[in-house]
């Protein structure tokens, strides 16, 4: 995976800065309270929502467990349709592939669709080298890359900006990327929205080449589909005459059937919508109709490697609807760029360290940014088990051990900063394997509470400075137990 947020501290660095933030912790508060709020009345209304939950997961365990099959059927549709595609192992690969197919059209400008996996693979920076500028047509992606920024959330990239620094933008740096914001622009949705399209409206006009991702590809038809709430999509999906899609080999579906599932799922879970106001699909090239060249670019870039972990690859089901960002009290006080990554909240927590490895800092420290209160595994729309995951990778930054890292297996190393935990994690196993030394240990520790310091020692500090050390009790479990109901003629 590309190293997009280069040089990221440790997650509990960046949070530490990021919780200081008074507004930034201002404007994620009003924001997801607002849409989980709202997601949660747009679930309400479906009484099958358990069922529609289940038949989501179902479908994409099946797509993944026939993943190989799937793949083969979708290059054999998409190019019957007319399309080309072409197979990316890594960012690097799948950025020159693009590049490559950009500059044989002799354009040096595209305009794109709000894509993850671009994000992913830092595709414009890559293109931005070749001497190709990337312009991001939706809304809160315009802001970010106006703002020289970067995205802090899957559904809502700007969640992080209020309606003032979004004007402020606007005035000062849309005139250095083509049509200048209005004269006495204020900050009314309205007038930033209208001062938007206006800025965009002459690129969709001028563009050749377009570059999308895709919510979901059907293998029985070779067809895309994206979702989005602008319309900004369909411009770039039906006005240029080169269309590249860049699609993560998990977004798969078998049949045209499934998406019935999804289309009602994904809109309700993301923008707490009934329906998205725009889907658009299409499979390959028509005459006359839409791009006369279309390419879909295969990516995998580490999902593969997820692929083999037994317990880890469920999160290649997710759809990218942000839920479980909403409602983690984590995100809500950190925001997304602590996380270091395009996937940011608790999906970009078991995400990113498996498409990447948890061999950086932050991707060794991406599975503690949780409380594991399980708010996100209750709202996924595919009953993603994200606070298992997190502490199965918590197991192999601190344990290492096996893992498949590039195709091959390897062992992995334990993480450096965590001696004090494994030590502590086997002595309680040698503990809990020998029932006499846990017995007398309990009884020790209820004999000496009144001793027992208030805070820990040493590197237990970090984790007392913020908890309560919880009060030893006068009598081991074991013991009143046996006193009360354990032994003959006990107390009743």
């Amino acid at each position: 995976m590309s190293g997009t947020f280069v040089g990221m501290p440790a997650f509990p660095e960046a949070a530490r800065v990021a919780v200081g933030d008074t507004t930034l912790r201002g404007n994620l508060r009003h924001a997801t309270h607002t849409i989980r709020d709202k997601r949660a009345r747009a679930v309400a209304e479906l009484d099958d929502w358990a069922a529609l939950r289940e038949a989501g997961k179902q479908i994409k365990d099946h797509t993944l467990r026939h993943l190989d099959r799937y793949l083969v059927q979708v290059e054999e549709a998409v190019t019957a349709a007319g399309g080309t595609v072409h197979w990316a192992a890594d960012a690097d690969e799948a950025n020159e592939i693009v590049a490559r197919l950009v500059e044989a059209t002799g354009e040096s400008e595209v305009v794109k669709v709000k894509s993850m996996a671009t994000q992913e693979i830092a595709l414009n920076e890559a293109l931005e080298a070749r001497g190709i500028h990337a312009y991001e047509t939706d809304l809160a992606e315009l802001i970010v890359q106006l703002g020289k920024d970067r995205p802090s959330h899957i559904l809502v990239p700007a969640i992080h900006r209020n309606r003032g620094e979004i004007r402020d933008i606007f005035r000062s740096e849309m005139s250095g990327w083509g049509r200048p914001a209005p004269e006495g622009l204020t900050d009314t949705p309205a007038e930033l929205a209208e001062a938007a399209r206006l800025h965009l409206r002459e690129k969709f006009l001028r563009a050749k080449v377009g570059i999308s991702g895709a919510n979901f590809v059907v293998a029985e038809t070779g067809t895309l589909v994206v979702v989005e709430s602008e319309g900004n999509g369909r411009m770039c999906l039906t006005l240029p005459e080169t269309l590249i899609s860049v699609v993560g080999i998990e977004k798969i579906v078998p049949r045209w059937q499934d998406l019935e599932v999804f289309l009602q799922t994904l809109p309700r879970s993301s923008t707490a919508e009934r329906m998205n106001p725009y889907t658009s699909m299409w499979t390959g090239t028509t005459d006359e109709d839409g791009p006369r060249a279309f390419h879909l670019v295969l990516l995998d870039n580490g999902r593969t490697d997820t692929l083999a972990d037994e317990v880890g690859r469920q999160a290649l089901r997710c759809i990218r609807c942000s839920a479980c960002l909403n409602v983690c009290p984590v995100y809500e006080r950190a925001g997304g760029h602590a996380y270091g990554s395009v996937y940011p909240g608790p999906i970009g927590a078991i995400l990113s360290p498996q498409l990447r490895g948890t061999g950086s800092e932050i991707d060794a420290s991406l599975p503690y940014a949780s409380s594991l209160c399980g708010a996100c595994y209750e709202v996924c729309p595919v009953a993603i088990d994200i606070p298992e995951v997190l502490v199965h990778l918590r197991e192999r930054v601190v344990q290492g051990g096996p893992a498949v890292r590039g195709g091959n297996r390897v062992v992995l190393k334990p993480a450096k900063g965590h001696a004090a935990e494994r030590a502590a994690m086997r002595a309680a196993q040698w503990a809990f394997t020998h029932p006499g030394a846990l017995r007398t240990g309990q009884r020790l520790a209820s004999r000496t509470r009144r001793l027992h310091p208030r805070t820990l020692p040493g590197p237990g500090r970090a984790w007392s400075g913020s908890r309560d050390l919880p009060a030893v009790p006068a009598e081991p479990f074991r013991d009143w137990w046996q006193r009360t109901r354990g032994g003959k003629g006990g107390a009743k």
